[in-house]
């Protein structure tokens, strides 16, 4: 009886432990927006004069953003559309770019692609608002079904949230909110992977830099690149 007693003791003792870990809230790091760079070689890509090479690329409809005051402002339409800038393509790089979006918004940073078909001819760091959710493929700061960040570093909805971009050769790095989430190199991956049909290591080393309409309101501001 004695052992029987102790047993159902034990067990509960364990049972308790289990709920109380259950309970606890997992703290995320908390990270910052970066400072804008400057200086020889960057280029802002937002400026008045860069602003008229953006272009909607995937139908004919206007309206589908705007750039005002160094604000690049999609009001989110139905339908998912691109938006390239279309003056040059950019194969080793690094760039900051900031972005603010209200809770479950979904957009993207599509780098090296072919805006004949950004998705599949192209590679995508995730915009979305999941502030206080676990890092996914499909969660902020993610190499879109291929990888998903060390951690979300997403800011509470309605604030500026920053990525710094670095491609060069193979080697893909990106930096949210202060905090490097991805280090990936994707001349290994010469398998098709998640949604995409073509392998990484299989497409061009040079292309375009294109923003997405999901269908959700999202501003972008302070788009600097330069060449490395």
């Amino acid at each position: 009886m004695r052992k029987i007693s102790r047993l159902y003791l034990t067990a509960g003792c364990v049972m308790l432990c289990m709920a109380a870990c259950t309970q606890e809230t997992w703290r995320a790091p908390q990270g910052q927006p970066t400072p804008v760079p400057s200086g020889e070689g960057w280029t802002d890509l937002f400026s008045a004069e860069n602003a008229p090479y953006w272009k909607n690329v995937t139908d004919e409809r206007e309206n589908v953003f705007k750039i005002e005051d160094g604000l690049f402002q999609v009001p989110g339409q139905e339908s998912t559309r691109y938006i390239a800038w279309q003056k040059e393509a950019f194969g080793n790089f690094e760039m900051h770019i900031e972005f603010r979006v209200q809770q479950e918004a979904n957009s993207g940073v599509f780098v090296r692609t072919d805006p004949a078909d950004p998705v599949q001819r192209g590679m995508e760091v995730q915009v979305f608002g999941d502030y206080g959710g676990a890092p996914t493929i499909h969660g902020s700061g993610a190499l879109y079904d291929i990888a998903s960040p060390m951690f979300n570093m997403a800011l509470p909805a309605g604030q500026w949230n920053s990525y710094d971009i670095r491609f060069e050769g193979s080697k893909l790095d990106v930096v949210y909110n202060g905090w490097k989430v991805l280090s990936l190199d994707v001349s290994l991956m010469t398998m098709p992977i998640g949604k995409f049909d073509t392998p990484l290591a299989s497409l061009p080393g040079e292309g375009h830099i294109v923003l997405q309409d999901h269908g959700d309101e999202v501003t972008f501001r302070n788009l600097r690149i330069r060449r490395i």
